[in-house]
């Protein structure tokens, strides 16, 4: 299934922006003014617990489009009967602290069993950090072909970084923007960043070829929703002058091209 058109247009312009409310958090009155602040400020889409009961709560207050989360199939599956916009395998942060790991043939069966059981549903996979590059790049691949939407990258921490400190806010993001560098160029398919993202990172991974962004843990530091808000906002903006600063430079070089291809014939 194609992704939802909302979701669609931004990865076009990569302008994704996904606020993550988290995969081990099922309490929707400790979310809903993060859900509030998300589609206030404009983010593309929400990415809450695959739990039903949340997810019915959450298409009473918003209008976005709304990606469940889980390593359980059966829990997707609910979701997408519910009404979820896509469904991801991923958001594996809580679980790498429980020791559970996915290998490359866990997320490949998971994917194929969704898609037999829900072939229109739109899935998003993240790719396990704790796999070599070899390994992300040939899991993505595969993923490719088996006809998934969307790719997830993650980094070796998604801890929150301390804003004050450049160098470590840029440190907790360089594992995602890495990764991100080299699956964008393996694969035909939207690559998000996450893990670690921040408004100073964010252009950057955008630079490297991602088509958006998630972000959970750095917007945990704006207590209100409307800070909150005023910062989901920031992050697209930078994102909106990286795209036009690309563009810009692409039309350039291509400008220059032409002029030194004139200049040989005359």
């Amino acid at each position: 299934m194609t992704l939802h058109y909302s979701i669609q247009e931004a990865c076009a312009k990569k302008q994704v922006i996904k606020t993550i409310i988290g995969i081990d958090n099922f309490s929707f009155v400790n979310s809903i003014d993060k859900i509030k602040a998300a589609e206030i400020a404009g983010s593309t889409y929400i990415d809450i617990a695959a739990n039903v009961d949340m997810l019915l709560e959450a298409k009473l207050f918003v209008s976005l489009p709304i990606c469940v989360s889980s390593i359980c199939v059966q829990e997707l599956l609910a979701c997408s009967k519910a009404g979820a916009d896509m469904l991801e395998i991923g958001n594996f942060d809580s679980f790498y602290n429980k020791k559970i790991t996915l290998t490359s043939q866990d997320i490949l069966a998971m994917v194929q069993e969704l898609k037999y059981r829900d072939p229109e549903v739109s899935i998003c996979v993240t790719i396990p950090h704790v796999l070599s590059i070899e390994q992300q790049i040939g899991l993505a691949k595969q993923l490719d072909k088996l006809g998934i939407d969307m790719i997830q990258t993650e980094g070796w921490s998604s801890k929150q970084a301390d804003l004050v400190d450049i160098s470590d806010v840029i440190r907790v993001a360089s594992a995602t923007v890495g990764n991100v560098l080299a699956l964008a160029d393996a694969v035909d398919i939207p690559v998000v960043a996450s893990s670690g993202i921040s408004s100073l990172t964010a252009p950057m991974a955008i630079s490297c070829g991602a088509a958006g962004v998630g972000v959970g843990s750095f917007f945990n530091y704006f207590g209100s929703g409307l800070e909150l808000s005023k910062e989901i906002n920031e992050m697209k903006n930078t994102m909106k002058l990286n795209a036009y600063s690309r563009y810009n430079m692409q039309k350039y070089l291509l400008e220059k091209d032409r002029l030194n291809a004139l200049s040989k014939v005359t």
